[in-house]
């Protein structure tokens, strides 16, 4: 015999697994911690910085 359900229950329980699903989905996709987003400004700065300090200038344009 079968077991009887709540569609109401059953309805929510497959929405909560569907968001909690999506939620890892994102998670992956553009979570990033505190520490990478730390290093990839810091490392962004530095790039800038050498380019600058190579930069040579064009006397023609004075």
């Amino acid at each position: 015999m079968a077991d009887i359900i709540s569609f109401r229950k059953a309805k929510k329980s497959l929405s909560r697994k569907a968001h909690d699903q999506e939620a890892i989905e994102n998670r992956i996709r553009f979570g990033r911690t505190k520490a990478q987003k730390e290093n990839d400004r810091r490392s962004e700065e530095k790039r800038a910085a050498l380019l600058d300090g190579i930069k040579r200038d064009d006397p023609k344009s004075e």
